[in-house]
């Protein structure tokens, strides 16, 4: 495998969704071909149909083979998915045949990069209701990569640009993420974004910790969670000698830390860390009714794998319609290859 150009797995996401088209469209790029060699884990056919609708310049490679793959600018290279019925399948409606096939798309790849044939995988949107109409009863892809991987260790990490936030807990109900917050979980989720701006380039990364109350607590007159666990997570951090500062009310915290004061922000819960990356990359024109800019991914931290992700839905309402917007695809591909040639480079 070239370490100058990884090969870098790219699923396909639900079907139904606009995965395969913001696939191709970043594919259209002739950048993405300087920065790895990109295979799609998908359907030839479908990807053949995502190219009619999007309008791009490009041939369907079909492979079996990684052995087969080009690797060249014009010309996608499909590792063709086996058994796989879409026959049913319809853009922007639910079904089991599309959550299914989602679902083989990224265990395929796993499979790829657990044998080391791929460099890393970068993941297209799935809708959660269909993966588990498909028989798979998964919350979503950390999940599925946790478990294909034997990795309990794991944490979601957004980033937009240089605003980078990885989350103490993520799919789970509001009341179970505050009985997450403990000193060992606290403590494992800042050791993992140490570890990830590391291999980013960042030798000696700043880390920012939000706290999980209104004000941080306030001295414990709203919840004690920053005294009992955050600040002595935080202090066995500093004592490994890194370099990190809080915990923080959350509502000032983010301001200050989207202007780039911090490497990487620890939030305490799925919508703490979601909501101020979103309001950084996704902009709304309600005029239009309709999305001007989609930015932002999502990495899985904890893997013995590489894996990036758009970090976006399957946006039913834009499928087949070849309108949806790429650029969280061709950033999830970017930080794939700069995660593989760092993981080289050690």
């Amino acid at each position: 495998m070239s370490a100058a150009r990884p090969l870098v797995g790219i699923t396909m996401g639900d079907p139904a969704g606009v995965g395969p088209e913001i696939a191709v469209k970043a594919l259209a790029q002739p950048r993405i071909y300087d920065l790895c060699r990109p295979v799609c884990y998908a359907d030839a056919d479908l990807l053949r149909q995502a190219v009619r609708l999007c309008g791009v310049d490009a041939t369907v490679h079909p492979i079996s083979d990684l052995s087969q793959a080009k690797g060249t600018f014009g010309a996608i290279d499909v590792f063709q998915l086996p058994g796989l019925d879409l026959t049913n399948v319809t853009f922007g409606k639910v079904s089991p045949a599309a959550g299914h096939a989602a679902f083989v798309a990224v265990t395929t790849a796993i499979e790829a990069a657990m044998k080391r044939q791929i460099a890393a995988v970068v993941t297209g949107p799935l809708h959660k209701e269909a993966l588990r109409l498909g028989g798979h009863d998964f919350p979503g892809h950390t999940e599925i990569f946790a478990h294909f991987t034997g990795s309990p260790r794991c944490a979601m990490m957004l980033a937009e640009g240089h605003f980078r936030v990885v989350h103490v807990s993520t799919h789970v109900s509001l009341r179970k993420a505050c009985d997450a917050v403990t000193i060992r979980r606290v403590l494992e989720v800042i050791d993992l974004a140490h570890e990830a701006l590391q291999r980013l380039g960042v030798p000696q990364p700043k880390i920012g910790v939000a706290g999980l109350n209104p004000h941080a607590g306030d001295g414990g007159l709203f919840g004690d969670e920053e005294e009992l666990a955050i600040q002595p997570a935080i202090e066995q951090a500093r004592q490994k000698g890194y370099d990190v500062q809080g915990p923080f009310p959350p509502d000032t915290f983010y301001p200050r830390a989207i202007t780039g004061v911090y490497d990487v922000c620890v939030a305490m819960y799925h919508d703490q860390g979601h909501i101020p990356v979103k309001l950084q990359g996704f902009h709304y024109d309600g005029k239009r009714q309709r999305w001007n800019s989609v930015r932002g991914i999502n990495i899985t931290l904890g893997l013995p794998i590489i894996r990036t992700s758009v970090d976006h839905g399957t946006a039913f309402d834009l499928a087949g319609r070849g309108i949806a917007s790429e650029q969280s695809m061709i950033e999830a591909i970017d930080y794939a290859a700069r995660l593989a040639k760092g993981a080289a480079a050690t």
